[in-house]
């Protein structure tokens, strides 16, 4: 039995002489993450943005590795009838759509890479997730509240804003999270790792690996997993961002997009 559909949001319209563009989102993320960005590219090119599996509004499932999340998103393409794709995938969104452009590089027009590269990474969330998981038991009377309780416990304010645009409040006067926090804590490594046996068959279309400036994400083994999965893989730095390069340097992030959609001939 296969899985049910993502959520999804859809702007612009579709054109069958030219792929769309799919833009995933990163751990704790949403497609509501992309909103500002996708606003403009709207008027140019038919644009999908799904909630990945255990986030958002989409279903929650015990599942959580690479080769299943892509399944989720070929379902998708399927169901709505997208033969080629442009896949814009920032961290754990990017690692998802680079199993895709793997398994299945002809559906792949090009590529996008938002600061990450195909490797294994160690675990930096469990203690986040774990702060994550004391916010609904101290019932905070309010979003601001639960913005200081978390802020003091993840060590930065704007993560845990981050963070609490997936916190919902229950009829019942609570809280919950609408992410499948229970999954996460389970499959954490599995989020971090990647299925590097995938590179074994590399995957030759136009790449772009756009980076914070700020971040270690792709650092020189980064790069060279990247170029190894990639052989015609291209890097872009992007000064003054960290790891969250579209929301902290939004106009530089939308001005490497579209250079590379220019020059890779899609």
């Amino acid at each position: 039995m296969s899985a049910p559909l993502l959520n999804f949001r859809e702007y612009g319209r579709f054109t069958p002489a030219r792929p769309s563009l799919l833009f995933l989102h990163g751990l704790f993320g949403s497609s509501a993450n992309w909103r500002s960005i996708v606003r403009r590219f709207e008027a140019d090119w038919h644009v999908v943005v799904p909630d990945l599996r255990n986030h958002g509004d989409s279903f929650h499932d015990d599942a959580m590795d690479y080769p299943t999340m892509a399944a989720d998103v070929r379902l998708l393409l399927d169901a709505l009838g997208l033969e080629r794709v442009v896949p814009v995938g920032h961290s754990m969104g990017g690692k998802v759509a680079m199993v895709l452009a793997l398994e299945q590089t002809e559906r792949v027009a090009a590529l996008a890479v938002v600061d990450i590269a195909p490797r294994v990474y160690p675990d930096r969330f469990t203690p986040i997730l774990e702060a994550m998981a004391g916010v609904p038991a101290v019932a905070p009377k309010n979003r601001e509240a639960a913005t200081e309780w978390l802020a003091r416990r993840v060590g930065d304010r704007q993560l845990a804003s981050y963070l609490l645009q997936n916190l919902r409040h229950a009829r019942d006067g609570g809280w919950y999270w609408r992410l499948n926090l229970a999954a996460l804590r389970r499959h954490i490594a599995a989020i971090g790792d990647f299925p590097e046996v995938l590179c074994d068959a590399p995957a030759c279309l136009p790449v772009s690996f756009i980076a914070g400036a700020r971040s270690d994400y792709l650092d020189a083994a980064g790069r060279e997993a990247a170029r190894r999965c990639f052989p015609a893989a291209r890097f872009v730095v992007i000064d003054g961002a960290g790891h969250w390069v579209y929301a902290e340097q939004p106009e530089a992030f939308v001005a490497a997009l579209r250079r590379f959609l220019e020059t890779s001939g899609v």
